[in-house]
């Protein structure tokens, strides 16, 4: 889920837009943000017609969605300093043209290798658009306009979440003109054609007053830290978890620490660094940092694993799939706008709930799938609503709750931290936690081989418990976070 990744922008050099002008320039921003929300739904449902399709390894599998997460999360704060140097609407042009030809390059992929190279580049389309969604909101609406619009930009949010798995079962059980999998790609393609018509006439341009000089090597050093600690985690086990692949977890691990120290040194030169380092010595960021790797992570494995054991495991069809998933999505939508609305007054016990009900749905959800039976739609419907319900409670208000506990000069770069660190956090849970299951997969039990069901239930049964540890980790972590919200949202 992306979340607005800082408290509102001063004085940007922009003429505010009205009538209808200013419906057309929010339909098109909001025509982006659903693009990039569904592209990370989406793909999950699709998952096992991908592998079988271009005969994926599970590790590939993990890459195609750990990727885009990835690049998304790399390119969010670089992006959003780039638009705000050189025009938003100039950025988010050129970045929906890019996100257009990668979607198509996506459908074209003639193998697994092909697919995860230009998911990467999808995604880092995609986290240079859309920080220029919320700059354009931020600088070129009125006050009372602005609300609006980021009120219809959460319902997008909300939308994008229910289409994302029944579009993705809908496209690839219907195989358009015998497409199948390809047509979850190739559906962006149109919609951004018209968003583009439509943005070169109607989108302002705005820029920040101050150019800030951007921290090219920081962004790089921070990215291949990351690439380093999630590569050995995904590919270990096809490896054959060799003592080199050891040797780069802990390179990944020294090359954050490098990282860290030349954000100091940035700093200490009057530059803008990625990543402030006096942020580091704010307990309500660090405690902030840690949740939302916790939280964010064991959300974006499940879906994966989960989608495999529906189709692979129980025989159910992509469409059966996200009927399966959509009360996840319902439940979601019911408490996001109570969570919204109550966070100023009680932001951190909402965090708290909702990543204890998260558990609980996870734990519900183990009693179901621990003895290889296959369960029914409303057993699986009922747990899978209880988790909506949490996910709603938390996602939404993550950063805002943060944001209360940092000093108002550093919110700006906290937010665009932790929105980043929302999507690093789901490509190391993809890594860490879809390698428990990929691993589970082998039958320990030689009379059990041939019975998949049971199989795939003892794959899930496994990855369960480790969700719900990170669930109630992170409920322990938010204890450290501020009562209550930041009164600015977005």
């Amino acid at each position: 889920m992306t979340q607005n990744p800082s408290p509102p922008a001063p004085s940007d050099q922009s003429a505010p837009v009205a009538g209808r002008r200013a419906s057309l320039a929010l339909l098109v921003v909001l025509f982006a943000s659903f693009m990039d929300l569904l592209d990370v739904t989406i793909v999950t449902v699709a998952a096992p017609d991908i592998a079988t399709d271009l005969h994926a390894t599970q590790a590939q599998l993990q890459w195609t969605l750990a990727a885009y997460t990835l690049a998304l999360g790399s390119g969010l704060i670089t992006g959003g300093r780039i638009g705000d140097d050189y025009g938003r609407r100039k950025v988010f042009l050129v970045s929906l043209a890019c996100f257009a030809v990668a979607s198509a390059a996506c459908a074209l992929a003639p193998s697994a290798e092909a697919l995860i190279a230009v998911r990467v580049v999808q995604g880092l389309a995609g986290g240079f658009m859309v920080p220029q969604v919320f700059g354009i909101i931020r600088s070129s609406f009125e006050p009372a306009a602005m609300a609006k619009a980021f009120g219809a930009f959460g319902a997008v949010q909300g939308l994008a979440a229910v289409a994302g798995p029944l579009l993705g079962g809908a496209l690839v059980d219907a195989d358009l003109w015998g497409l199948g999998w390809r047509t979850i790609f190739w559906i962006n393609v149109p919609v951004a054609a018209v968003a583009l018509l439509l943005g070169a006439r109607v989108l302002p341009e705005s820029t920040a007053p101050v150019r800030a000089r951007l921290d090219f090597t920081g962004a790089v050093l921070a990215a291949a830290a990351v690439v380093l600690v999630l590569l050995p985690l995904v590919q270990g086990r096809d490896w054959g978890w060799p003592w080199w692949g050891w040797a780069l977890l802990a390179a990944g691990v020294v090359l954050l620490a490098v990282f860290v120290a030349y954000e100091r040194r940035v700093t200490s030169r009057g530059g803008e660094p990625v990543l402030e380092p006096a942020l580091l010595a704010v307990r309500p960021f660090t405690a902030g940092l840690a949740a939302s790797v916790l939280f964010f992570g064991a959300l974006a494995a499940f879906f994966l694993v989960l989608s495999i054991y529906l189709q692979a495991g129980t025989g159910r069809s992509a469409w059966d799939t996200g009927l399966v998933l959509l009360p996840y999505a319902l439940g979601s939508m019911i408490t996001s706008g109570a969570g919204v609305a109550l966070a100023g007054k009680a932001g951190r016990a909402l965090l708290v709930t909702g990543s204890l009900t998260l558990a609980a749905s996870q734990g519900l959800l183990w009693l179901l799938v621990r003895d290889g039976g296959t369960p029914g739609y409303w057993s699986l419907a009922g747990v899978m609503f209880l988790g909506g319900l949490g996910l709603g409670l938390g996602a939404p208000i993550l950063v805002n709750v943060v944001l209360a506990g940092v000093p108002g000069r550093h919110a700006g770069a906290a937010g665009g931290v932790l929105s980043t660190v929302n999507q690093i956090g789901g490509a190391v849970g993809v890594a860490v936690l879809g390698t428990v299951f990929f691993n589970a997969l082998v039958p320990t039990d030689s009379s059990t081989a041939g019975d998949t069901a049971v199989v795939f239930g003892h794959a899930l049964a496994q990855v369960l418990p480790w969700q719900v540890a990170a669930y109630l980790l992170a409920a322990a972590v938010m204890l450290a976070l501020p009562k209550t919200a930041a009164v600015h949202q977005h």
